[in-house]
C-alpha cells in the first residue's frame, strides 16, 4: 500500500489571481511545494488535483502526477478540500490502488521543509494517530484578547484578562499548510475533531496562509528572511 501527496490546486482564485501558479520568486508557488514533497522520499506518489491544463503542465514540469482533470463542481471556491482528497481516493479505489496516508499540502505552503513532512509522517505511520495538522501556538495569550465594539474595548473574558499568565493556557491554530490523514480518516465526518489527531507544530516564522496580496508579500518577506538563516 502507499503513500501519498495530493496538492489540491484549481484555477480559480477570487482574491489573487491565479494564486497557485503565480510567480514566487522568479518560479511558479506550486513548484516549490512539489520539489519538498519529492525532497522528503516519503512518498510514492505526489498528484495534484486540478481543473486548469496550465497547472497541469507546470505540475507535470516539475515532476508530480495528474492523472485526471479535477471536474468543475469540485473545482469551487466554496468546495471543501475533504472532497477533493475523497475525489482522488475514489481514483485510486477503482483502479485498485491500496492507499495507506495521504498528506494534502497546499499549493501556497513554501515555507513547508522536507524535513517537516518526514516528521509529521512519523507520527502517522507508527498508527498512534489518524491525522496530523501542521499548526501553530498562538503567540500572545488569546484569553485575554478584547473586540472593538464602535471604537470602544470590550474585554471577552474579564476574569482571565486580570489573570496572572502563567495562569493562562496554550491555544493553538491551524496553519492551513499540510495535513496528514489515514485514507480512511480522510472519508470520516469528523476527521480533525476526534480524540486521534495531533499537531505538527511549526515554528513562528514558518508559514504565511496566503488569501491576500498582502499575505503574498508578507510571505516574499519571510521567505528571503528564513533563506538568510
Amino acid at each position: 500500500s502507499m503513500n501519498i501527496a495530493i496538492i489540491p490546486a484549481r484555477a480559480g482564485s477570487k482574491r489573487i489571481k491565479n494564486k497557485n501558479i503565480k510567480n514566487f520568486l522568479g518560479k511558479p508557488i506550486i513548484s516549490y511545494v512539489i520539489k519538498k514533497a519529492i525532497k522528503s522520499k516519503i512518498f510514492d506518489d505526489i498528484v495534484v488535483s486540478t481543473d486548469s491544463s496550465e497547472i497541469k503542465k507546470i505540475a507535470e514540469n516539475n515532476g508530480a502526477k495528474v492523472y485526471f482533470k479535477r471536474p468543475n463542481n469540485l473545482s469551487t471556491d466554496k468546495i471543501k478540500t475533504q472532497n477533493v482528497i475523497i475525489h482522488c481516493l475514489d481514483w485510486f479505489k477503482k483502479k485498485n490502488i491500496l492507499i495507506d496516508n495521504v498528506c494534502c499540502i497546499y499549493p501556497t505552503a513554501i515555507f513547508t521543509q522536507a524535513s517537516d513532512l518526514q516528521k509529521s509522517f512519523n507520527l502517522i505511520k507508527n498508527k498512534k494517530w489518524s491525522f496530523v495538522i501542521s499548526s501553530q501556538k498562538y503567540s500572545t495569550q488569546i484569553e485575554r484578547a478584547f473586540r472593538m465594539i464602535n471604537n470602544k474595548i470590550l474585554l471577552v473574558d474579564k476574569k482571565k484578562f486580570l489573570m496572572n499568565s502563567q495562569n493562562l493556557k496554550d491555544f493553538y491554530y491551524d496553519a492551513g499548510q499540510f495535513y496528514w490523514g489515514t485514507a480512511k480518516s480522510w472519508y470520516s465526518k469528523n476527521m480533525i475533531y476526534n480524540n486521534r489527531s495531533t499537531i505538527y507544530q511549526l515554528e513562528k516564522y514558518q508559514s504565511v496562509d496566503i488569501n491576500t496580496l498582502e499575505d503574498w508579500r508578507f510571505a516574499i518577506k519571510l521567505y528571503k528572511f528564513n533563506k538568510n538563516f
